[in-house]
C-alpha cells in the first residue's frame, strides 16, 4: 500500500501525484517506470516516475485520465492508498556529455521528459527544450523544464501560447541555427515518428521513449513488444527508451489502437 501525499490538476484530465514510495524513490533514475494497480481488482498501468525525493521518500507521477483505472488513480485524494506500486522498471537513460541535446516532449510526455532534462543538463550539456501541447492550457511543467534547460521553446497546436505550430517546426528552427548533437522526443508515438523522420534528415541521433500497452512490465506477457531495427523488442525491459531512428511507429499505433473501442 502506497500512500498519496499531494496532488495537483494540470488540467481537467491530466493530474500530479506525490506517492510514498522510499525504495522507489531511492533507486530510481531518469527513464524508469512504475506498474501501479490502484485496487486489488485493478488492471495494471504503467506510469513514468517524473521526480523523486529521497529525503521524503516520495515519488512523483503525472497521470492523464483517459480509461477506467486511470480516472480511477486520478480521483484518489491526499490520505489515499494505492494497492500496488512496483518498480522502478525498465532500462535507465543513458546520459553523457555529448555537447547540445534537444528535449522535445508533447503533451503528458513532458513528464517523463523532465527527470532525462535535469540529468541532461546535470552531466554539462547544453540543454535545449521543446514543449508541445494543443493548447496554452495543456503545458505543463514549464518551470521545472526552465529551471534544467538553457533555453525552451514553447509550440502551441492553436498559437494560444508561444509560437503557433507543430513541435516539428520548433525542433527544426534549432537544428538550423546551431550544431545539435542529441535529440531525446517523449510524447504521443505520432509526435515521435515526425520528430524522428526529421532528426534522421539531418544525421541527428535521437531517442524515444515508446508508451506501448503493458501488463505485467517484466517482460513475461509480450503485450509491450515492438520492432526495432528489424528486430522483437519489449519496451518493458529493453526500453522503454529506443533510438528513434530503428523504431517501427506504424506497428507501434496499430498496437496502441487495439483498446480503443473498450476504452
Amino acid at each position: 500500500m502506497n500512500k498519496i501525499v499531494s496532488k495537483e490538476f494540470f488540467s481537467d484530465k491530466v493530474v500530479k501525484l506525490v506517492i510514498e514510495a522510499p525504495l522507489i524513490a531511492k533507486a530510481r533514475k531518469a527513464g524508469h517506470f512504475v506498474i501501479v494497480r490502484v485496487d486489488d481488482k485493478g488492471e495494471r498501468v504503467p506510469l513514468t516516475i517524473a521526480g523523486a525525493d529521497i529525503e521524503k521518500g516520495t515519488i512523483t507521477l503525472v497521470v492523464q485520465t483517459v480509461g477506467k483505472s486511470t480516472v480511477k488513480l486520478g480521483n484518489l485524494n491526499p490520505g489515499d492508498y494505492i494497492a500496488d506500486v512496483v518498480g522502478p522498471l525498465g532500462q535507465a537513460t543513458h546520459i553523457d556529455k555529448v555537447g547540445t541535446v534537444v528535449c522535445c516532449g508533447g503533451g503528458v510526455g513532458v513528464a517523463p521528459l523532465l527527470p532525462i532534462v535535469q540529468a541532461m543538463k546535470a552531466a554539462g550539456n547544453r540543454v535545449i527544450s521543446v514543449l508541445a501541447a494543443r493548447s496554452k492550457d495543456l503545458i505543463i511543467l514549464e518551470d521545472e523544464i526552465r529551471a534544467s534547460s538553457d533555453e525552451v521553446i514553447i509550440m502551441t497546436d492553436d498559437g494560444s501560447y508561444g509560437t503557433k505550430g507543430l513541435v516539428t517546426e520548433g525542433v527544426e528552427q534549432i537544428i538550423k541555427r546551431e550544431k545539435v548533437d542529441q535529440c531525446v522526443a517523449i510524447g504521443p508515438a505520432v509526435m515521435m515518428k515526425f520528430v524522428s523522420k526529421l532528426t534522421a534528415q539531418y544525421n541527428i541521433p535521437t531517442v524515444v521513449s515508446l508508451n506501448a500497452i503493458m501488463v505485467d512490465g517484466t517482460g513475461m506477457c509480450g503485450a509491450c513488444r515492438v520492432t526495432v531495427g528489424g528486430k522483437l523488442r519489449f519496451v518493458c525491459i529493453d526500453g522503454p527508451e529506443f533510438d528513434a531512428h530503428q523504431v517501427d511507429f506504424d506497428e507501434l499505433m496499430m498496437r496502441l489502437r487495439s483498446y480503443k473501442e473498450v476504452e
